[in-house]
Parts: structure tokens; C-alpha cells; sequence
């Protein structure tokens, strides 16, 4: 697929996610294809200002461990705070062998992203600091702004929670440069999501998984406006279910003509 990083002019007007969901009951079958437990829900911004398009609207409004999904407002916190200078900044691994092949070796931002190296973001959490971090997640409203935890991570074993709602009303601020962060900032982080773009649309999306519950959050781009989206599923099966948390958001993404057909 051919990347095209540069910027597209958008032009529709983005609205809160949580005005007038209607349901989408028939996003049963895809769920069901995949065995799945779960919730989407999708705002789409191409064309009319039209209600979030929602499958199982009690589950959209629960709040779940963010996961690795929090790398997104996480790398702005961190390059506020001026614990990483900029992309090219490199992190050195450690020589701790890690489960997952791509945390084993030097990251920077970028890879940090693509990988959800945990450890880069445990540093960052570190020299922000807990009353940093608090600060950081009130100042963004988000989900329950609560970093506590006992042992572990805050945004995996701890007490930090959001609804895929609000995960869309996040992404949205941050599409239009509105948090309370530098609009280089904002532009950097969103280039560093990017999954795949094509001629006329870019994808930008993250993943999240706390071991029982996968996440898949982004948008996609195109020069009539923007298409969010925020999906978590079960995940019983562990590693095993992680596919379908893109198998199902895309096959859901297609048949609105919000991705293009492979």
C-alpha cells in the first residue's frame, strides 16, 4: 500500500460522540463471525453531522483499562514534560528479553508506538511522575483520570479506566489539535499513528490489550471529513482473540465505505 504522509485538507466538522447514539443491531453478525464479546462504536464525519453509529450501547458507555491505547495521550504528556526531545530521540534497550520480539532492541518514539513497547512508556511514567501523570489526565478529562494502582502499571493493572465513548471524544480533540498540548505536539503524535494511508485517506490507529480485554482506536482520514472509531472485545482466548479486534473493526469500517476494499 502507498503511504502518503502528507497532511489532507479536511473539512467537516467534528461533534461529541455521546449526542444521540443510535444502535447498530446489526453488527451482531460480525461480532458473532467472530466469536466475540464486544462493543464498537463510530462517528462518522464525511459528509452530514450524524449520531455515533453504536453496537451494544451499555458496553460503549463502560469503562475498561485503556491498555496500550494510552500511548497516545502518554507520548504527549511525555514530550510536554520534556522527557523525549522529538522522534528521532533513541531509547536504549536494557537486555531484558521480553515476550514480545519487538520490545528487544534500541526504540525511539516511532517503534515505541508501533511495537506498544511497554518499557520505553514505563520510563516515561517514571521521570513524568504520579502527581504529573494526575495532573496530565485531568487536564485532558480522561475517562476516570485516576492512575492509581498497587502493583504494575496504572494504564494496565491499575485503576485508569475508559469508555470507548469517550475514547472517541479523545480522539477527536485530537484530531482538531484541541488538547492542551503544542499543535507540533498534537501533529506529531498523530503522525506516529498512522497504520497505512493510500492515495486520497490515511489510517491512524492504536491497539490496546491488558490480557483480557483488546482495544483498537483510531480514524481514518479522507478529504470529506473523518471516520472514528473505538472497538473492545473479550479477549478469553488471549493472544489468540488479537486479531479480531482489526478483523472486525475493518469488515465494520468497509461496509460503511470507510475504508477502501483491499
Amino acid at each position: 500500500m502507498k503511504l502518503n504522509l502528507f497532511p489532507l485538507l479536511l473539512v467537516s466538522i467534528v461533534f461529541p460522540a455521546f449526542a444521540a447514539s443510535q444502535e447498530q443491531p446489526d453488527w451482531s453478525d460480525v461480532f458473532e463471525e467472530h466469536n466475540a464479546e464486544g462493543t464498537i462504536v463510530v462517528v462518522d464525519g464525511r459528509t452530514d453531522r450524524k449520531p455515533p453509529m453504536v453496537f451494544d450501547e451499555e458496553r460503549a458507555a463502560t469503562r475498561f483499562s485503556p491498555a496500550s491505547t494510552f500511548k497516545i495521550p502518554h507520548t504527549l504528556f511525555a514530550l510536554d514534560a520534556g522527557v523525549v526531545e522529538d522522534e528521532f530521540q533513541v531509547f536504549e534497550w536494557d537486555g531484558v528479553e521480553r515476550d514480545f520480539a519487538g520490545h528487544n532492541g534500541d526504540q525511539d518514539l516511532r517503534s515505541a508506538m508501533r511495537n506498544s513497547t511497554v518499557w520505553v512508556y514505563q520510563q516515561f511514567a517514571e521521570q513524568i511522575g504520579a502527581e504529573n501523570a494526575q495532573g496530565y489526565l485531568e487536564r485532558i478529562d480522561y475517562g476516570n483520570a485516576d492512575p492509581t494502582v498497587d502493583n504494575g502499571i496504572y494504564w494496565i493493572n491499575g485503576e485508569l479506566a475508559i469508555s470507548a465513548h469517550e475514547q472517541i471524544e479523545f480522539l477527536q480533540r485530537l484530531y482538531r489539535n484541541e488538547l492542551p498540548f503544542s499543535v507540533e505536539n498534537q501533529r506529531l503524535v498523530k503522525d506516529l499513528m498512522v497504520v497505512e494511508a493510500g492515495r486520497d485517506w490515511i489510517l491512524r490507529a492504536k491497539t490496546g490489550w491488558d490480557g483480557s480485554l483488546g482495544w483498537w482506536v483510531g480514524w481514518v482520514e479522507w478529504p470529506t471529513g473523518p471516520v472514528f472509531f473505538a472497538l473492545n472485545i473479550d479477549t478469553p482466548n488471549r493472544m489468540a482473540d488479537l486479531a479480531k479486534r482489526e478483523q472486525i473493526t475493518r469488515e465494520i469500517l468497509l461496509a460503511i465505505g470507510a475504508l477502501p476494499a483491499p
